[in-house]
């Protein structure tokens, strides 16, 4: 296996002002501690990020940058992409085809249902539901991100924060 994907839901996100629409609702208190102790528990794992990807929605931003700062990751840099809001299955697979070959570790931010629903088709592991902050894990056999979709892949893991 070549390539490493993580698929991550943002964190909970706050409902306190119904004047907000759905893409500008930042993270709630929970979703602040959830974040960068969803990162911690990769970084302990010893796995190196090389890029990450997300939704422009604040809240999937705002989780992404809590994920980065953990990281400590050098670039500071989200890349942006504007087809991770309200995805598809269809615009992850094009979303994850177009990445960088120089990236063999990939951490993407999306929202349910499609997150979901595209990590439900990716192995023979099922998801009733991604809860927030949660994160899908696989290895993928394959050298080139453009061959994603045919390549084989392997769940490796699924964690998400418990609530205390």
């Amino acid at each position: 296996m070549r390539k490493t994907l993580f698929l991550i839901r943002h964190a909970k996100s706050s409902w306190d002002d119904p004047s907000l629409n759905d893409f500008d609702r930042p993270l709630n208190e929970r979703g602040k501690k959830d974040a960068p102790a969803m990162a911690k528990k990769l970084k302990d794992q010893k796995i190196k990020l090389d890029a990450f990807v997300s939704s422009p929605a604040k809240r999937a931003r705002q989780t992404c940058s809590r994920f980065i700062k953990e990281f400590d990751f050098k670039k500071k840099k989200i890349i942006v992409d504007e087809k991770l809001y309200e995805a598809t299955e269809e615009n992850f697979y094009d979303v994850v085809e177009n990445l960088k070959n120089k990236w063999d570790t990939v951490a993407i931010f999306s929202h349910n249902p499609g997150i979901t629903s595209f990590a439900n088709s990716l192995t023979e592991i099922r998801i009733d539901d991604m809860p927030t902050c949660s994160i899908f894990a696989l290895k993928i056999d394959a050298d080139k991100w453009k061959n994603f979709k045919t390549a084989k892949k392997k769940f490796w893991f699924f964690d998400y924060p418990k609530i205390e």
